[in-house]
């Protein structure tokens, strides 16, 4: 499980906008990455839409925010498009970074277990060094917590 002060896996994901990210090409930016279950969800919408909001706080404190999911750059864009979305969303749909974060859990819904994101936002520093982790995450007042968290460091 990552914690606090380990280093933040590397990668390289394509984004909704069609560009490949590389995290430790980010540096010495702080990063967000907010990792989310699906595209187009009552939560994964507002979650995008509050950070969307914030953005331009967390620009002046030197920091970007990605989020992740398994959806496709397609669905990314449409997710984006349709809400107006300004932060940037990465696919993963192979799982590799879901599985390297340890975001990929078992859960189940109506009585059936399956695989799927648990909701939850990594603070990275300037370093590439994992500062704040959250794990299952509860949508309300998530962004302005993160956003205090990144004014702290």
């Amino acid at each position: 499980m990552l914690e606090k002060d380990h280093p933040a896996p590397d990668f390289t994901l394509p984004s909704d906008s069609g560009k490949d990210i590389t995290l430790s090409a980010m540096r010495p930016k702080n990063v967000v990455l907010y990792f989310y279950p699906k595209d187009d969800t009552s939560g994964c919408t507002t979650e995008a839409l509050d950070f969307t909001a914030a953005l331009d706080a967390f620009k002046a404190t030197d920091t970007v925010v990605l989020g992740v999911s398994k959806d496709s750059v397609d669905k990314h864009a449409k997710f984006r498009n349709k809400h107006d979305l300004t932060v940037t969303l990465l696919s993963d749909e192979n799982s590799d970074i879901c599985e390297r974060y340890g975001v990929r859990v078992e859960k189940s819904m109506y009585g059936r277990s399956f695989m799927g994101i648990e909701r939850s936002t990594f603070l990275i520093d300037g370093k590439g060094d994992i500062a704040k982790a959250w794990r299952k995450v509860r949508v309300k007042d998530h962004v302005d917590e993160v956003l205090q968290s990144v004014r702290d460091l």
